[in-house]
């Protein structure tokens, strides 16, 4: 396995920006798109407020014939896709079909879809069940449309691991192109905003109830109450890095490293595996922990995760010894959609900025973190490291490295700057 992946092509769809140049303008300014839930009436639920992706519009992106085949999150992982690839200014039709590759991330599938016709088939009978009932739910459905939309015959699947599984994906993807493909697609996009996604989210006991949306979803908190949910995500064009060069293409960074690991079951007496996630993926990317520039938080807004993670950090890298960030604040947890995460790491390699973390008044002191509140911090980024954990033991980590020389300074010369 030889070769360095590295990302050519963005494509993100976030309640708080359509477009990867949109969300990074909201995120760096901190502006919020968690609102009311809207996509159903959510007055008789306990959680009310979400990240919808609200300026989206299916015909807008998606071909006519497709919509009432697929589901939401499908058109949402389509309009995504064809955002990366037009920004890496790749066309599909030039490439091999086996040449391609897809892989993407999914946590929940096509509920919406699944609801509807689980409603017709209740109300009328089999006969008002649609035919594509049978695959527009299916987790596989995304990387199937976006396969067969660009003739994209490779290597193709999806990994299901809830937020854990929208870095796994890009781990595939970096194997994928480090194995020979010469464009993969790799991401992940989650929209479960219905009465039978929200009602299976809540079953986790983790969501938060709070009825004040800019403190609801508050990581790291001394009042930390749970999360609130999002939709959306972001789709990536990884290649080859003596490829893209070759062809004038644009690098937004590296995918220099990433590990999984699987915590032991609650009450075993063993400890979970973050860390050891986090030190394994330093380690695929060669790095001292000291190389790290800034942390992506996984940020899951319950204390005893808070705490879980905080420590994980400060065993790593030492207590406040990297700024951490979680942007996802201003979007909602968005299980698969967690490689907006990525984007924005990315996109803070390119611009040389941390972007800030949103709603947290007051960090729990004994987490001993350098959190990095309410508005954007510049620093010098060479190596920034994302964390994702999914419900039900899943930890998952990755490290994006910036693509060429990084020559601008923060505040302090170093990797902190004020706040």
């Amino acid at each position: 396995m030889t070769g360095t992946a590295v990302v050519t092509g963005l494509g993100v769809v976030a309640p708080n920006g359509l477009g990867a140049e949109q969300f990074w303008a909201a995120t760096r300014a901190g502006r919020s798109g968690l609102g009311p839930i809207s996509r159903f009436d959510a007055a008789d639920y306990p959680v009310r407020f979400a990240g919808e992706v609200r300026d989206f519009v299916a015909r807008d992106h998606v071909p006519g014939r497709l919509i009432p085949q697929t589901d939401h999150w499908t058109h949402l992982g389509l309009a995504a896709a064809d955002m990366a690839l037009r920004d890496a200014a790749v066309d599909p039709g030039t490439v091999g079909e086996y040449e391609m590759a897809v892989v993407t991330a999914s946590s929940s599938g096509g509920t919406e879809f699944g609801q509807r016709e689980i409603e017709r088939l209740w109300s009328k009978g089999p006969g008002w069940v649609g035919a594509y009932q049978s695959i527009a739910w299916f987790y596989a459905a995304t990387t199937g449309q976006i396969s067969i939309r660009h003739g994209m015959r490779g290597p193709c699947g999806v990994l299901a691991a809830e937020q854990a599984g929208a870095l796994d994906a890009l781990g595939q993807a970096r194997r994928l192109s480090r194995r020979g493909a010469t464009v993969v697609i790799g991401g992940g996009v989650d929209a479960s905003l219905c009465p039978y996604g929200l009602t299976a989210q809540l079953s986790t006991g983790l969501l938060s109830t709070w009825a004040d949306v800019t403190t609801a979803y508050a990581p790291f908190d001394e009042d930390a109450r749970g999360y609130l949910p999002g939709e959306g995500g972001a789709m990536f064009v990884v290649e080859d890095a003596a490829a893209a060069a070759a062809r004038g293409a644009r690098a937004y960074g590296v995918l220099a490293g990433h590990a999984a690991t699987f915590d032991p079951p609650p009450g075993s007496a063993r400890p979970p595996t973050l860390e050891r996630a986090i030190r394994a993926a330093l380690a695929d990317a060669d790095l001292r922990p000291a190389d790290v520039d800034v942390v992506f938080a996984d940020a899951a807004g319950w204390p005893a995760a808070d705490r879980a993670e905080a420590s994980a950090l400060a065993a790593v890298f030492g207590p406040g010894e990297v700024p951490v960030t979680a942007p996802k604040t201003m979007t909602g947890r968005a299980y698969a959609g967690a490689t907006m995460d990525v984007a924005a790491a990315l996109l803070a390699l390119r611009d040389q900025v941390i972007p800030p973390t949103v709603g947290v008044r007051s960090v729990v002191p004994d987490y001993r973190l350098d959190l990095v509140r309410d508005r954007a911090r510049p620093a010098r980024l060479r190596h920034a490291l994302v964390l994702a954990r999914g419900h039900g033991g899943f930890n998952s980590a990755l490290v994006v490295s910036a693509a060429g020389p990084v020559t601008r300074q923060g505040p302090s010369g170093g990797r902190h700057g004020g706040n």
